[in-house]
């Protein structure tokens, strides 16, 4: 896909409780969302975010003014115009070019009510779209629904790496390693 069709992709998703859900592209002009969005991440789910910086208006800014979507493609989940979850897609360059890693956040009150499950499967469809072979997810090993959600769309655990993610407050987590072929292999006739 190119910079153009990806600003155009649009998927509308009803979730189990009936909400509907439009997922797209994150533009420039999100950043107002994004702010509202962040800043309600509470401590806990902090915790957890590879960059504490979220919540810093200032970023987000500039996160929005730098979109590069041939880098990381976002992906926002929105119930009317309220950013309710969100998902990127990140692009690597060299012998890794094949290879998309992919990262999920939803808002607390949108949790357990399938949007993670519609998203996973979008971010598949457009990693699909990008020419990728396989996608990764990195999951904290506690999170046993979140590896088996990853599981029913296809992912395979790969490994685990003990104590590979370091919160703030310098206790680790094992992490699992999962990935997903996108090109089924064939066997030669």
């Amino acid at each position: 896909m190119f910079p153009e069709q990806i600003k155009t992709f649009r998927e509308m998703v009803t979730l189990k409780d009936g909400a509907y859900i439009l997922l797209r592209p994150m533009v420039a002009e999100d950043k107002q969302r994004l702010v509202e969005y962040y800043s309600a991440v509470s401590d806990e789910d902090m915790r957890y975010f590879r960059d504490n910086q979220v919540k810093d208006e200032k970023f987000i800014e500039e996160w929005c003014e730098k979109l590069d979507y041939s880098k990381v493609l976002p992906l926002l989940a929105l119930s009317k115009d309220r950013v309710v979850g969100s998902a990127s897609l990140h692009f690597f360059e060299g012998p890794k070019r094949h290879i998309g890693e992919m990262r999920l956040f939803l808002a607390k009150d949108f949790r357990k009510r399938g949007l993670g499950i519609k998203m996973i499967r979008a971010m598949i469809d457009l990693a699909r779209k990008q020419g990728l072979s396989i996608l990764t997810a990195e999951i904290i090993a506690d999170f046993t629904k979140f590896i088996k959600a990853f599981e029913q769309l296809g992912f395979k655990t790969m490994c685990v790496l003990d104590d590979y993610f370091m919160f703030p407050d310098g206790d680790c987590a094992d992490v699992v390693v999962m990935t997903l072929s996108l090109r089924p292999k064939m066997d030669e006739f």
